[in-house]
């Protein structure tokens, strides 16, 4: 009596453990009764400053299979429909199959809706095959590719480091879509529901108590001005390089233009994987975003700059005069265009004298006691970055890069040290077209 008794008190604890405190099983056999389906949000939407859209969504499916379901079906008018190969429907299916014989998985990604409404029609031909609604982002003009950005699917790092992703999820890539990536996403809702042992659908579980709705991501109102930046961009056609308007009184980016650029709407839906290898082969480099990477001289422009630091530093005033005949003709020479002359300094700025400035940074290097040519550098030096030459701006937009101040063991590199002097300066900023 005592053998049996001990017999079922050792089955009675067992099975206590393994129904109460044991989690696996519980899973286990919750993952065979309940299916999760994801209720995906649509992005926020992408406005400019005056309302007028630029970025939208469109309906997009995710085509489903579950192989235990599936009966023999007309295969030609299946791949004709999708417009996908019997090779590919060959494989999809074969992997499905490793996956699980009665689980869900992804057999087609971002069907349109042009194929998703004829399928729609016929998917009762089709047991096995059944739809996840999705979302793409569209754009009503082909403008501001480089500033948007794109979105894209996720890949095991970024899963790794945020447990909201999972596989087949999509994330912003670049541009707005990535700096924003939190407020455009929304929240992911969640539908559970019934299945048998075949993993067919029986009902919604516990009437929807557990169900999840979706929220949708913000809309995002930007400082761009559409009608600018289609302006800016069909300036740049055919050209390399890249315009950023921005408004003085705040600061706002009105206009961001980089050429060459591409239709957004390449990296969108299937035909994004060839379109961006074609991007990225292209040796014009149509995906650098030369507003925020290039490297350019400053050009003309700088010259007020030289002028307001050869004032501070007392070696020009409104009134010095100099004389210019096309050139400056001191050390290797720089070249100027014929103006009126001599000029003082807003005329300088109206012509854009190059021998005038030539003659101002002159001065400001070799102003008596700077401490020579390395402290007169290092004066005129600060001065520049105090306006914010080789900094970050620190915009709203991944991947700024910040400009380049040249530093004395920069001259020292090219001409050692005690080699070098003002007019060695000069001579290498024309050569890089600075002036």
């Amino acid at each position: 009596t005592g053998i049996i008794i001990l017999f079922f008190l050792v089955i009675v604890v067992r099975l206590f453990y393994l129904q109460v405190v044991e989690q696996t099983y519980r899973l286990s056999a919750s993952n065979n009764v309940l299916r999760y389906v994801t209720q995906y949000p649509a992005r926020g939407l992408v406005y400019d400053r005056n309302g007028e859209l630029l970025v939208y969504n469109t309906a997009a499916y995710d085509l489903m299979v579950i192989p235990r379901q599936l009966q023999t079906f007309d295969t030609t008018e299946f791949i004709t429909i999708l417009g996908i190969s019997k090779e590919f429907l060959e494989t999809n299916l074969r992997e499905a199959k490793s996956h699980s014989f009665f689980r869900p998985s992804i057999f087609l990604k971002q069907v349109s809706a042009e194929s998703y409404a004829v399928l729609q029609e016929k998917l009762f031909k089709y047991p096995g095959f059944y739809v996840q609604a999705r979302s793409l982002r569209a754009y009503p003009k082909d403008i501001g590719a480089h500033f948007l950005g794109y979105v894209g699917e996720v890949d095991d790092r970024i899963i790794r480091n945020n447990p909201y992703y999972r596989m087949g999820d999509y994330i912003g890539i670049s541009g707005l879509e990535r700096t924003y990536e939190y407020e455009l996403r929304g929240r992911k809702g969640v539908n559970v529901y019934l299945v048998d042992v075949h993993n067919r659908i029986k009902g919604s579980y516990a009437d929807g108590r557990f169900d999840t709705t979706a929220v949708l991501g913000k809309d995002l109102k930007t400082t761009i001005d559409v009608t600018l930046q289609e302006y800016g961009e069909r300036l740049m056609q055919n050209k390399i390089g890249g315009i950023v308007a921005i408004e003085p009184s705040t600061g706002e980016i009105l206009a961001m233009i980089t050429s060459p650029t591409y239709d957004p709407n390449l990296l969108v839906g299937r035909p994004r994987t060839t379109n961006f290898r074609a991007l990225e082969s292209d040796t014009l480099k149509p995906l650098f975003n030369r507003a925020l990477m290039a490297m350019y001289p400053p050009g003309s422009t700088f010259k007020i700059v030289n002028a307001l630091i050869g004032m501070q530093e007392g070696v020009v005033r409104p009134q010095t005069r100099y004389s210019c005949d096309g050139a400056y003709r001191v050390g290797r020479g720089v070249a100027c265009r014929f103006h009126p002359s001599p000029t003082d300094l807003v005329q300088s700025i109206q012509v854009s004298c190059n021998t005038y400035y030539c003659n101002v940074f002159r001065n400001i290097i070799d102003k008596p006691g700077a401490g020579g040519v390395e402290g007169g550098f290092t004066i005129w030096k600060n001065h520049v970055e105090s306006f914010g030459f080789g900094k970050k701006l620190n915009v709203d937009q991944p991947n700024e890069l910040a400009g380049i101040v040249p530093s004395i063991p920069f001259y020292d590199r090219y001409f050692r040290k005690g080699g070098w002097s003002s007019l060695t300066i000069i001579s290498l900023a024309i050569g890089q077209g600075e002036l």
